[in-house]
């Protein structure tokens, strides 16, 4: 069993380290190809930031481990809602753009809503069992598409509004990008079979559901570098941005995540009940809430946040 832990450990660190490298060798790569910096933001960082729940997903997912690839993505967006903007609100009051409340929440709305509809064949259809399909996946996949081209047209608008003042930094040499890209690719090839394969022996050695430890302890570790990240930026005074982390991650998590590992086979939903999913639509409807008010999460409300993850995760346990 400390074996297991051990190599549960190894596993998060070489996929969140794996994910940072791929991340700094593909940028260091389209500099040296003049690819914008909006594109890059736009693609590259976002999947990087991502990569440790598309990994460990996609894994579980080929691996025969649906209910772990499910539960990682909306224990992941729960998370996040709940645990990482309610502590970096308790930090520091998030102040909430207008565009994040007017255009990309209703994006992670719909995301959950989708997500909603097409994991209830059962109770839309009369199905047997609730699955998502493969067509329900490249459903997600063109949805999330549209999300992109939409995203890249509202970046190049505020872009051509505004005047910014460029950083000119020197580009790190091509082999060393290409390098960090071989090594980011290993450690999250490596880090996800030890992540995924430790995970399931960690579920069979204490009696507990794959789709709990899904919701908890995979989607917990996978959901680290968004914690970090919006810690940090709270410290560092740039609060604002955890908002649109955590409603990126969400939106891509739902679209991409899940709507490719759908497509690659169809995901049995399995302990991942309705309640899961109505708990994600419900988060996402409350910060959408709390935004609106007066553009901010206040730490109140990041306490309120927090008190109901503590719920939720006191939910789970209880219904073991």
């Amino acid at each position: 069993m400390v074996i297991t832990i051990l190599l549960l450990i190894v596993g998060l660190a070489l996929i969140v380290k794996g994910a940072d490298w791929l991340t700094n060798g593909a940028s260091g790569v389209a500099r040296k190809f003049n690819v914008s910096e909006l594109m890059i933001g736009l693609t590259i960082v976002a999947l990087g930031t991502s990569t440790p729940e598309f990994v460990v997903s996609a894994i579980s997912a080929i691996n025969g481990n649906p209910e772990l690839a499910i539960g990682n993505v909306v224990g992941s967006n729960i998370i996040n809602v709940l645990f990482i903007l309610g502590i970096t609100a308790i930090i520091c009051p998030l102040k909430v753009e207008k565009q994040v409340v007017n255009k990309d929440i209703p994006w992670s709305l719909l995301a959950a809503t989708l997500f909603l509809i097409v994991a209830s064949g059962v109770f839309i259809n009369g199905d047997a069992e609730n699955i998502i399909s493969r067509q329900s996946g490249l459903l997600l996949l063109c949805v999330f598409i549209t999300f992109l081209y939409y995203s890249i047209l509202t970046a190049k608008n505020n872009v051509s509004s505004t005047t910014e003042e460029k950083e000119v930094a020197k580009p790190q040499p091509l082999w060393k990008s290409i390098l960090l890209i071989i090594l980011g690719l290993a450690g999250l090839v490596f880090g996800g079979d030890f992540f995924v394969d430790s995970a399931s022996e960690i579920a069979i050695v204490l009696g507990l559901s794959k789709s709990i430890v899904g919701l908890t302890i995979v989607a917990i570790g996978t959901s680290l570098p968004e914690l970090a990240t919006s810690i940090a930026a709270a410290i560092k005074g740039k609060a604002g941005m955890a908002i649109g982390n955590v409603v990126g991650s969400n939106i891509f998590n739902i679209f991409f995540i899940l709507g490719s590992c759908a497509t690659i086979t169809p995901l049995k939903m399995g302990g991942i009940t309705g309640i899961d999913l109505l708990v994600q639509l419900a988060c996402t409807l409350l910060i959408w809430f709390f935004a609106r008010t007066s553009y901010r999460l206040s730490k109140i409300e990041g306490v309120m946040l927090t008190l109901a993850y503590v719920a939720y995760v006191t939910y789970l346990i209880l219904s073991l």
